[in-house]
């Protein structure tokens, strides 16, 4: 599994593990019952700590993207498209809360905001 990890970034390993597995479950590019790295294994090839790695996963075993089997690792858990939908759905709306409430107090109206949306999702588009 190649993530792109970085130091660099304003956002915390542990976040960037759980980010990127989390796109990748939504997406469909791991399926159902795909195996994840082991934790050391991750850990290691990353070069970071087991209990950055560990923590990433225990965040998406909460979220029932993935699950463990005991002795034999971590797995992608079975989702419906529908399920994986309305779980994309639900991070955006929790992404978005601050930035259109920020929005609105700044005199944005409903029309504003939706127009500045069009215009991304069309950029999006041409790229």
């Amino acid at each position: 599994m190649i993530l792109s990890l970085t130091d660099l970034s304003g956002e915390s390993l542990q976040s960037q593990i759980a980010r990127q597995i989390r796109a990748k479950v939504l997406a469909g590019e791991l399926g159902a019952d795909d195996a994840l790295p082991s934790i050391r294994g991750l850990a290691r090839d990353q070069h970071i700590s087991v209990i950055t790695v560990q923590r990433a996963y225990e965040a998406l075993e909460r979220d029932g993207l993935i699950h463990s089997r005991r002795g034999k690792g971590f797995f992608v858990s079975e989702l419906s498209k529908e399920t994986k939908k309305e779980m994309a759905k639900g991070r955006l709306a929790e992404k978005l809360a601050p930035q259109l409430k920020a929005a609105v107090a700044e005199g944005l109206s409903a029309d504003d905001i939706s127009d500045v949306l069009s215009s991304l999702m069309n950029d999006r588009k041409g790229n």
